[in-house]
């Protein structure tokens, strides 16, 4: 049940989710300067992730194309919501490939705002920056997090495929229960577990899929470990567990402060069903050490808690 209490009234963040700020010895100021240069935009601004410093200061970003406004409006989500003005900008993901050069990016994650305005819901846009990452850097990895191309699925997922890339994330995001409540009526808890179960079938070549969950919604742990099952069940390789953080007084209060042993026991959980790669921890976002989980799944080493 969500909780009434408003934000002020919420307890402190515990100290296992407290940050660093970002430090001028690091590759932070370096990364946002190139990144306003070549006006792209990053989901780790637009949605307020907590790992910047840390990422950008190890000279990675998740980077967003297709826009900075999302048509749709998911209650957890600090992306700005509305109706995109643009069209998508055709240049980008050749800016966006020589900013990975640049940054010297061995794998590399594009996430999208939701473009349920675009014919093809923005998949072209997907497999351009997909082709001109793979010119650009050679023996670069990609990783694409997409939206759920509703009502294109089928065309979409055959033309980002179509560019080959390395690792399809589809976030299912929350339990069951939730899911319609915090996503919204176009989101489909099963068309989420259909669409990572056909990227496989449609790649054609051996492809990760992977999946995000975040936590303190409303959900109980038992209901996360169903998630997992489900998503097990439909052939995903590698899961993402973490904290909610509410954004804004208008987004979905947060329920309670999940406890690093709980993320331990989520993660142990995830491992007895078999994934290939478990990241679960308080500050976990699904592109956090993106490569990392990739190599676990992979090589085998399975889960980690931070």
């Amino acid at each position: 049940m969500e909780s009434s209490l408003p934000v002020a009234e919420r307890p402190r963040r515990p100290e296992w989710l407290k940050v660093r700020a970002p430090s001028s010895d690091t590759r932070f100021y370096d990364v946002k300067k190139l990144l306003a240069g070549a006006s792209l935009n990053t989901v780790c601004e637009e949605a307020r992730c907590p790992n910047i410093a840390e990422c950008w200061g190890r000279g990675t970003a998740t980077f967003q194309i297709l826009g900075d406004t999302c048509t749709r409006a998911c209650r957890y989500c600090y992306v700005h919501s509305g109706r995109p003005q643009h069209a998508p900008d055709p240049l980008e993901p050749l800016r966006l490939a020589q900013a990975a050069a640049t940054l010297g990016a061995k794998h590399v994650v594009v996430t999208s705002v939701d473009r349920d305005d675009l014919p093809d819901r923005g998949a072209a846009h997907f497999a351009a920056t997909i082709r001109a990452l793979k010119a650009k850097i050679p023996n670069c990895s990609v990783e694409v997090l997409t939206p759920d191309f509703l009502g294109a699925e089928e065309r979409a997922l055959a033309t980002v495929l179509g560019a080959r890339p390395e690792v399809f994330n589809h976030n299912i995001e929350t339990v069951r229960r939730l899911h319609r409540r915090m996503r919204g009526a176009k989101a489909s808890y099963d068309k989420a577990l259909w669409l990572l179960a056909r990227a496989k079938e449609v790649a054609g070549y051996p492809i990760l899929t992977k999946s995000g969950i975040i936590v303190g919604l409303g959900e109980t742990n038992d209901e996360v470990v169903d998630t997992m099952r489900d998503l097990r069940a439909h052939g995903v390789d590698v899961v993402t567990i973490g904290q909610y953080l509410q954004p804004s007084r208008d987004h979905a209060t947060i329920d309670r402060w999940v406890h690093p042993d709980e993320f331990r026991w989520l993660r142990e959980q995830g491992e007895a069903l078999g994934f290939g790669s478990v990241f679960a921890g308080p500050l976990v976002r699904s592109s956090y050490r993106a490569e990392e989980q990739k190599h676990a799944a992979e090589t085998g080493r399975g889960a980690f808690t931070y």
